[in-house]
């Protein structure tokens, strides 16, 4: 098989408020106006996961401690801002994936 052809996700133990553990899969991350965001989405880890609700994570990188951790958005402007670049770029790319497929199914 095609080294191409294999596809490895970044994945992310992310641990909530109530210390409940849930891994997520790196989907986009950017930087913008100084700061690292990343976007993802809850991973593939049973047969339930087309009907569970797969919304995107929005999450900023913050240092507690000398140490990094991804963090929630608290500002509303700021987690707008960033979610709608995120969904922009996301649109983006969709839009080229159907170009793409368009031009392969004739």
């Amino acid at each position: 098989m095609s080294e191409m052809n294999e596809y490895t996700p970044d994945l992310f133990e992310l641990i909530d408020d109530e210390g409940n553990k849930k891994n997520f899969e790196l989907i986009d991350a950017a930087e913008l106006h100084g700061e690292q965001y990343f976007a993802l989405i809850p991973a593939v880890e049973d047969d339930d996961f087309l009907n569970s609700d797969n919304d995107l994570v929005i999450l900023k990188s913050v240092y507690e401690n000398g140490e990094e951790i991804l963090a929630s958005i608290d500002d509303d402007d700021e987690f707008d801002e960033v979610s709608a670049f995120f969904l922009g770029r996301l649109q983006e790319i969709l839009e080229n994936y159907d170009d793409f497929d368009e031009e392969y199914d004739d």
